[in-house]
């Protein structure tokens, strides 16, 4: 008896070292540029979001795990309509306005997401396109609900601004990671939120974040901030602007 209860107390205490004594890791991320400028003839760049995997004291963790970085631009509110034909001629119908959009949304994973966590811790941290909270505001039925957020995620995937990459994570020796992201041409400006999760049996036991700046510079930096600070007299410019256009183009198509 006695001997059967030691060796109850010994795997009672295994089991602590193996479930409670573990300790989480630390996630030291890092981007290969903080600032990226908008000029004129910009197309589009790409993001190295890369770090390492460390036990509190500084070395190797002690269990691989699985990545997923998300890289998530400014949030708005944004009314989303949908297009109804009538007599041949494409007008606007439903609408419903949506609190907490982002601009940009990148997730990139080492495996799929769905082998990685279960859906509610998904939702929680946003872990993929049909988890965004987009947070509808007014009383709206759930099916259009579903049906205005699916609209809007398919046109910025389409135009290059929502994306989800999964495998695009890779992890070196269960230390090292990186991802490469894309940025579109036509990307938004403002301040960019890169987060990085470390996933084990499907909880998030580690999380870090950095920023990157998306700004215009030259020219367009110029008439961004010239619209933003007055823009009563920036729409009057554009207007006089666009009546002498119309003016020169009708002289010189006259004198023809």
């Amino acid at each position: 008896m006695r001997r059967s209860g030691a060796c109850q107390l010994a795997l009672a205490a295994f089991a602590v070292v193996l479930l409670g004594g573990a300790r989480d890791p630390i996630l030291v991320p890092e981007i290969s540029q903080h600032e990226v400028d908008l000029q004129q003839g910009f197309t589009g760049t790409e993001l190295l979001l890369f770090g390492a995997i460390l036990s509190p004291d500084g070395q190797r963790a002690a269990q691989d795990y699985d990545i997923v970085v998300v890289l998530k631009g400014p949030t708005s509110s944004i009314v989303v309509r949908e297009k109804q034909k009538v007599a041949g001629i494409w007008i606007n119908a439903a609408s419903t306005e949506l609190r907490s959009a982002p601009s940009y949304y990148a997730v990139a994973s080492n495996r799929p997401i769905d082998q990685i966590v279960d859906d509610k811790t998904a939702a929680i941290y946003e872990l993929g396109l049909k988890w965004l909270q987009l947070s509808p505001i007014g009383a709206i039925d759930p099916e259009e609900q579903v049906r205005f957020a699916k609209g809007l995620v398919e046109l910025n995937r389409s135009n290059g601004l929502y994306r989800e990459e999964e495998g695009a994570v890779k992890v070196s020796e269960g230390v090292l990671y990186q991802a490469r992201i894309g940025l579109p041409s036509r990307v938004p400006t403002g301040v960019y939120t890169a987060e990085t999760f470390a996933i084990a049996h499907g909880v998030v036991v580690a999380s870090a974040s950095s920023t990157v700046e998306v700004r215009k510079q030259g020219m367009e930096r110029v008439i961004a901030d010239f619209s933003q600070k007055d823009g009563f007299l920036y729409g009057l410019l554009a207007v006089a602007v666009s009546v002498a256009m119309g003016w020169i183009a009708g002289r010189l198509f006259s004198r023809r």
